[in-house]
């Protein structure tokens, strides 16, 4: 784990851009307490300085679980990436619901957010925050530095794969920023100059091609799929993050690429060093990093990675009054997280789809009102509980050592399933094996399994739905579906209102901050956002 030492140290020297700076309540203020040449003369720093970048999707901050901030403003516990990554691609769609009020959180149901949602500003800001700590380590770097302070031979070469480590770092939060707010966000990257500037905005299809670069061009400085340090990256996360993005290149670009989807689908699984895992539910577990399924991780530690966001918030906000705390590792629950009633009845009734992870009892299946915990069925996925029952590390469950499955094989399979059937070649014997290999580990043999010809994309959008659940793809399906906005896909509280509403197309992209867009001359916003 990073110590604090290193965390305090490793921002010295960071680029001033004013990208996630611009606002006044989530202004980053770096502590400069040491030169990043002091950090980037001694090699044995470097590891350090990259695990800040992989805690950076988890943690918020340089103590946890809050008190010392990588950006003030707000409650620091709302500013986590994960939790808000998770809130906008769920929050948005049928697959959550939450109870509480704090302002901007009803608007993401209501799908009525504005440019000054403290939600949508928050993740702009984690992604720039990202952005700006990989962009100055890739630069400390680079051949021409480490060659200036004399790190030759095996250090140069780890260092090398820490750079491209980063670079998949990087690529995967622009992805993030190509998918959530489209063309017009700022760009920057490790060839800007250090120092204060105005950075361009860049488009959709430009950025596209940059991180479809990025990822091409360290696929090989990565380590070999499956052999890296669990948490960090490999060839393997490079490859389904590709197929990720081919896979939503046509909503992207208006270019289909879905042969390029499915090539880098089956790289993942061709290349043997992953495996279904073999109960569904160990996958959420507090052992989950044993699973031989997960290829990309974002990795919790009870008492090492101590948040008010990330899995901290997945464990507890599903669980209410009468549901028992003990079964799911915590100290107690915050009463929030339900799924909707379109969800639950994707699900057969009878209960032999182990993935329909639903509490029922004391709650009513409908809606009726969003602030109402009762009303809605939380889903029961993620438990602070190992895979034989043990709590997690932690000693009161406070927080938890569940990881987040960002990439998994299971995911890897829908995907090239989905690129098979939109004319991405490929086998459609094979997408059909591999989609009932999930449906029998769901229903415990082959009593699921489905035929060549129900294998339609109706049926993978759905069974996106039942496998995926929860695990922060929705929003990004329902688009590629063309079922985000219109009146041809409606679930309970869609646009706001109980049986749901169209809303306006401009809603698949989020708005830019306003207060980024006033501090940087050079951001347009968003198409009908004010």
């Amino acid at each position: 784990m990073i110590t604090k030492y290193i965390k305090k140290i490793l921002l010295a020297g960071m680029m001033a851009f004013s990208i996630a700076a611009c606002t006044d309540d989530l202004d980053q203020v770096p502590p400069y307490e040491v030169t990043s040449a002091t950090v980037y003369n001694d090699f044995n720093n470097y590891k350090q300085v990259l695990a800040k970048m992989y805690a950076g999707y988890a943690v918020t901050g340089q103590q946890g679980p809050a008190g010392n901030p990588d950006i003030l403003g707000g409650d620091e516990g709302f500013s986590s990436y994960l939790r808000q990554y998770w809130q906008l691609q769920e929050l948005t769609t049928d697959e959550a619901v939450i109870g509480w009020g704090d302002a901007g959180l009803p608007n993401l149901h209501a799908m009525n957010w504005t440019p000054n949602n403290q939600f949508v500003t928050a993740m702009f800001s984690r992604i720039y925050y990202q952005v700006s700590l990989t962009n100055e380590f890739i630069r400390e770097l680079s051949d021409d530095r480490l060659n200036d302070r004399g790190i030759t031979g095996t250090n140069q070469e780890t260092a090398n794969t820490y750079r491209a480590e980063a670079r998949f770092l990087r690529a995967l939060s622009y992805w993030h920023a190509l998918d959530l707010y489209g063309g017009g966000v700022p760009f920057v990257t490790d060839t800007n100059s250090v120092g204060a500037f105005f950075p361009e905005p860049v488009t959709r299809e430009r950025l596209f091609s940059y991180v479809e670069k990025e990822l091409l061009e360290i696929e090989n400085a990565l380590a070999p799929a499956g052999t890296n340090e669990y948490g960090r990256a490999d060839q393997a996360a490079a490859w389904t993050l590709l197929s990720k993005l081919y896979l939503n290149a046509e909503v992207y670009t208006g270019q289909p690429k879905y042969a390029e989807a499915a090539t880098y689908a089956k790289k993942v699984i061709d290349s043997g060093q992953f495996s279904l895992e073999p109960r569904y539910g160990n996958l959420f577990r507090a052992d989950n990093h044993k699973s031989p399924e997960i290829i990309f991780p974002i990795a919790f530690d009870g008492t090492r990675t101590q948040t008010f966001g990330g899995m901290t918030y997945l464990t507890h906000a599903p669980v209410g009054p009468t549901m028992e705390k003990d079964t799911f590792g915590i100290e107690g629950g915050w009463a929030g997280l339900r799924t909707t009633a379109a969800i639950v009845n994707l699900f057969p009734g009878n209960g032999q789809d182990k993935r329909a992870m639903f509490h029922t009892r004391g709650h009513s299946l409908e809606i009726n009102q969003i602030g109402e915990f009762t009303e809605g069925y939380p889903i029961t996925k993620y438990r602070n509980v190992t895979s034989t029952g043990q709590k997690g590390s932690h000693s009161t469950g406070a927080f938890p050592d569940t990881d987040f499955p960002m990439f998994r094989l299971g995911d890897v399979y829908l995907m090239y399933a989905e690129a098979v059937l939109r004319g991405g070649g490929g086998s459609a014997a094979e997408a059909l094996d591999l989609v009932n290999q999930l449906r029998r580990r769901a229903y415990g043999g082959t009593s699921g399994n489905i035929t060549q010809g129900q294998l339609t994309l109706d049926f993978i959008i759905d069974e996106r739905a039942r496998e995926l659940s929860w695990e922060a793809h929705r929003r990004t399906d329902l688009i590629r579906f063309g079922r985000f906005t219109g009146a041809n896909y409606l679930w309970p509280w869609k646009g706001g209102v109980p049986g749901g509403r169209a809303v306006e197309d401009f809603r698949v992209l989020f708005p830019l901050p306003t207060d980024d867009v006033i501090a940087n001359p050079n951001l347009v916003q968003n198409p009908n956002y004010r």
